[in-house]
């Protein structure tokens, strides 16, 4: 793919960040809801959660994360740091992959069986807390960027490093 002009690049970056903290924020609430709906001995309580958690579900979920997932994938194709190259981006392409189709396949099918009972099990405790701390991970490596390339990588700098000539003798 061919690099993205910076105003293309900033402007794709800030939305992938945008998205990508509202995907946190949503499983947040949806861990918060399900928690209620789980501990509560309120049966309107319980339900009134599992709504909520519905429109959040069929609302937000899968535009947040195919939106998050695209930004990252333009991000990663058109900067040098490439899909490849290095390997945090290449996990943190993977964990946001499957992140994306759990809570496509998973995720949403648990919350719409739950909101027709009106009452939630722990599978949708333990979903948005393994989500929310996946997201956290993939946040941490965002910033520290650590492991350096991947062996891709290491072969792509090899070849694109100028040939150093050796200094003439006097």
């Amino acid at each position: 793919m061919k690099p993205l002009k910076r105003p293309v690049r900033r402007s794709i970056l800030v939305i992938h960040v945008a998205v990508s903290v509202s995907w946190l924020g949503l499983t947040v609430g949806l861990l918060a809801l399900g928690l209620t709906a789980f501990l509560t001995h309120d049966v309107s309580m319980a339900q009134a959660a599992t709504r909520s958690m519905k429109v959040f579900g069929d609302r937000l979920v899968v535009p947040v994360a195919l939106l998050s997932l695209l930004s990252g994938l333009v991000l990663a194709l058109g900067t040098s740091w490439g899909l490849a190259r290095h390997r945090w981006v290449w996990t943190k392409f993977w964990l946001t992959l499957i992140t994306a189709g759990l809570s496509v396949f998973s995720l949403r099918p648990g919350i719409d069986e739950a909101a027709a009972r009106g009452a939630t099990d722990i599978d949708l405790v333990i979903a948005p807390s393994v989500a929310t701390a996946t997201y956290l991970f993939i946040t941490a490596i965002s910033v520290l960027k650590p492991w350096g390339p991947t062996r891709r990588g290491r072969r792509l700098r090899q070849t694109q490093r100028p040939v150093r000539q050796p200094a003439a003798q006097p």
